[in-house]
């Protein structure tokens, strides 16, 4: 089971892709020296691995180039608590491990707890169907009659997905967090080569307004491990992110940043009792 103990969160929130088979000879180390970084940016969801429930496809529908009122749909975790459901018959033992070790990391750098679900209370339901590395970004619980069949929210991690990085990424979705790149200052960091991106996907590379996100006072983070890699939906192999820093890499997927670290906690952790909205000038509690 999960331990105990355990970002620039746009308003605080973020995303990844998924799951491995057995194999002969399988082995962890060689299986996470061969996966494709992209892996997550690969998917057809919005941004390669994000989940959009039907208030956020709207709300960045009805705003193409800001995104305003996207975040005002997502939700923290009630009592910094994660409530999950793994279908076993999906995954390997192996990869139920990377599962819970995920979990442990985050459980175990900051105050996120995760727990098994208890009868019918609402989880994120963590599968393993071969549609990519994809979540839902935050808490997406709807409010459902007596009787009625409750929305499902869903974490997926399919066979390609199972590499360390690429499972807290996917959690991280999970607790609220989008990807780095999109934050609102992210032009002083990166620049954004629009003609190598494939045609039609340009949208997920728009950015999040100042008004709809913050970055709880952490510096830009290249070493993110929500941030895109430097080639990311590229139509010919070429960058379509260049870091405006010298030396640096971007895109890494063997874990949490300190800064990624940092941002969970104040957007999590921080005294404060029931946690607040993230969401500026949004009263978005959980109750």
């Amino acid at each position: 089971m999960v331990l105990r103990r355990a970002f620039v969160v746009l308003v605080g929130l973020f995303f990844a892709n998924a799951a491995p088979l057995e194999k002969p000879g399988y082995s962890r180390e060689v299986e996470e020296a061969y996966i494709d970084y992209e892996v997550a940016e690969l998917g057809k969801h919005f941004e390669g691995d994000i989940l959009l429930t039907s208030i956020q496809k709207q709300a960045i529908e009805s705003e193409p180039d800001e995104r305003n009122g996207l975040q005002s749909s997502t939700k923290r975790w009630p009592n910094r608590t994660v409530v999950y459901h793994i279908v076993k018959d999906d995954f390997n033992e192996t990869q139920i491990e990377m599962i819970e070790e995920g979990m442990n990391d985050i459980a175990n750098k900051s105050c996120i707890k995760f727990r098994l679900r208890e009868k019918d209370e609402h989880a994120v339901t963590i599968q393993g169907s071969a549609a990519g590395c994809f979540s839902n970004v935050g808490l997406d619980y709807e409010e459902h009659e007596e009787g009625e069949e409750e929305h499902r929210q869903v974490l997926n991690l399919a066979p390609n997905c199972f590499k360390h990085g690429t499972v807290v990424h996917e959690m991280l979705h999970t607790l609220g967090f989008y990807h780095m790149q999109s934050t609102y200052d992210r032009d002083d960091f990166v620049r954004i080569v629009w003609e190598n991106i494939r045609p039609g996907v340009e949208y997920n590379f728009k950015k999040y307004t100042v008004d709809t996100v913050t970055d709880f006072g952490v510096p830009y983070d290249y070493g993110s491990v929500m941030h895109y890699t430097e080639n990311a939906f590229s139509k010919n192999g070429n960058n379509t992110i260049v870091p405006l820093q010298a030396n640096v890499t971007i895109g890494q997927r063997k874990g949490l940043s300190e800064r990624d670290v940092i941002k969970l906690n104040r957007m999590y952790c921080e005294e404060s009792g029931e946690p607040i909205s993230y969401i500026i000038n949004t009263d978005m509690r959980v109750k």
